[in-house]
Order: structure tokens, then C-alpha cells, then sequence
């Protein structure tokens, strides 16, 4: 077994793990079956995992009982639970617990969880509610996205966190690419993860160990290759194609990303498809702009 390979058995959450969308059939039930294809088809494509049940996922408009199923389905497709990372956000640090005891008797190998998010929760609450979840005892990756959750996991607070033993990385959003030295610096053993596919280059170089990413749902191949140039510093195989990409990997981080990543999957030829309400689909200067910035990377040969 090589070190690379006995890194990722021991630290499942490293890597390219692709927040997943969700392809709804007409009726906007849940299509399992082309769920399960897509997972397989990320992981054959250069993906190392995937992160089910996120925002790009639409986990808000989930019933319980698809939200598990959908959990089990990625296992199952992925062929190595360890490699699954499902979203296991909710109001309260009991329900939170329960889907993370739910990831675990599925097999995943870890977890993602956003701080408390229906008010704007202190450093106690925030503390509380990562030990809360963090007794389900599968890993806990935590989720700082200020922008959307108003709650800030600063640097110190992330410190704090990893040295009460309640997480062991962190999905970085804030777009704040000062961070990832402070936190580098306030707590060494813990993973930094890309959370916006828009500052990936500038992560990756600033010592990211893995890349929750959006985009790769469309293109995940030449995702796969930006991500491995940029962490190994190799700025003249990753620059010409950040560049080239960027038009797209910007939309990760507006409010309309999940529409975006959907419309560019159709285009590509994969199954975006419809959003479920209040979202709806792109139309007008949006819905163009995507499209074409998608019609030129395919053109360019980028899949």
C-alpha cells in the first residue's frame, strides 16, 4: 500500500469529495437509480469521494426518508462508504447527531456539519453543538460558511473546536484566503478543505489537503487535473486551466449555485434537470452567461 494510499484509508475526507447534486425526475421525486450512476461515474472520472445531502444537494427540500435513502445510495455507489461524507446539517445538535449516527451505521467515513444556523449562535453554542454531534463518533468535517449561516468559525474558534477533539478539518467558504495560514498556524493538525470552487488555486497553494468542490459534477475530469497541478504547485499545468475555468467555478459561490452547476451538467450531457421549489430554473443574462461559459470549456476540450 503506498503512503498516498494509506493517507486517504486513514483520512477519507482528503481529496477531491464532489458535494453532489440530486437528479429529480419530472415529478421532482428523487431518481436513486441515476443518483447511484452519478456517483460511480464521479469516482471513474477522477474523483476521490463524494459529500451527499449538501446545499448542492437540496437537502433542505428532503423528507427524512428520502434524505437516508440518499445517504445509502452513495455508499452503495461509491463502493467504499469510507469515501461518502454526507451533510448532516439541521436546526438542532440532537437532529444533527441522529444523521450523523445514521451516516455512520451506513458505512460513511465522515461527516459534514455547519454551525448552529437558526440564530446567530455564540462560541458556547457553536462548541455545545460540534460535542453534540462529534458523540455520534464518525469524523466531523465543519462547514464555515459565514456568507449564508452568519455564524463565523474564526480561525481561533476552529483551533478550539479540533483541540476539544470535536472536528478534524474544515470546509473553508468564507472566500478569505488569509485564513488558511492562521489556521495553519493556530492549529497545525487540522485539514484544511477548498470549500469554494472559485478560490481553489489560491487555497491549494496555500497548503489545502482536499477540495469540497461543485463544479467536477459537470467537468469532473479536468477538475480532477486543476486540483492535483494546484496542490502539487505546479502552476503551469494549474493556471491556463483555473483561468479557462473560472468563469464557471465563480457561480459555486453565488446564491444560484445550484441551478448553475445543474443547467452546465445538461449542456455536458449528464442529468442536471429540474431544481425543486423555491428554486427555480436560470432564465435570461444568467441562464446565457452559464451556458456560455459552458460551451467554451467544452469546446476547449475540458470534460
Amino acid at each position: 500500500m503506498t503512503a498516498e494510499s494509506t493517507a486517504s484509508r486513514n483520512h477519507p475526507w482528503r481529496g477531491i469529495m464532489v458535494a453532489t447534486t440530486l437528479p429529480l425526475r419530472d415529478d421532482l421525486s428523487v431518481d436513486y437509480d441515476a443518483y447511484a450512476e452519478h456517483v460511480a461515474w464521479l469516482i471513474a472520472n477522477g474523483c476521490d469521494g463524494v459529500v451527499p445531502n449538501g446545499s448542492l444537494g437540496e437537502y433542505q427540500t428532503l423528507t427524512d426518508e428520502e434524505r437516508a435513502r440518499v445517504v445509502r445510495t452513495a455508499v452503495e455507489a461509491a463502493g467504499d462508504g469510507s469515501r461518502v461524507m454526507p451533510g448532516v446539517a439541521a436546526y438542532g445538535s440532537a437532529e444533527s447527531r441522529r444523521w450523523a449516527e445514521q451516516a455512520a451505521e451506513a458505512g460513511a467515513g465522515s461527516v459534514l456539519l455547519l454551525p448552529p444556523n437558526a440564530f446567530r449562535a455564540d462560541e458556547a453554542a457553536v462548541r455545545a453543538h460540534y460535542t453534540e454531534v462529534a458523540k455520534a463518533g464518525v469524523p466531523i468535517v465543519a462547514y464555515n460558511n459565514p456568507i449564508d449561516t452568519k455564524v463565523d468559525l474564526t480561525p481561533a474558534l476552529l483551533a478550539r473546536l479540533h483541540q476539544e477533539g470535536s472536528i478534524v478539518a474544515v470546509k473553508e467558504f468564507s472566500g478569505d484566503v488569509r485564513r488558511a495560514y492562521e489556521i495553519a498556524e493556530l492549529a497545525p493538525g487540522l485539514d484544511l478543505l477548498i470549500g469554494a470552487d472559485d478560490v481553489l488555486l489560491e487555497l491549494a497553494l496555500a497548503g489545502a489537503v482536499g477540495w469540497i468542490a461543485g463544479y467536477p459534477n459537470a467537468l469532473p475530469a479536468t477538475c480532477a487535473t486543476l486540483y492535483h497541478a494546484a496542490v502539487a504547485g505546479d502552476l503551469q499545468t494549474a493556471l491556463p486551466l483555473y483561468k479557462s475555468l473560472h468563469s464557471l467555478l465563480r457561480w459555486d459561490s453565488k446564491t444560484e449555485f445550484v441551478q448553475a452547476i445543474k443547467l452546465s451538467m445538461d449542456i455536458a450531457g449528464r442529468t442536471g434537470g429540474a431544481v425543486r421549489p423555491p428554486r427555480f430554473p436560470l432564465t435570461g443574462a444568467q441562464e446565457a452567461s452559464v451556458r456560455a461559459a459552458t460551451e467554451k470549456a467544452l469546446a476547449e476540450g475540458l470534460k
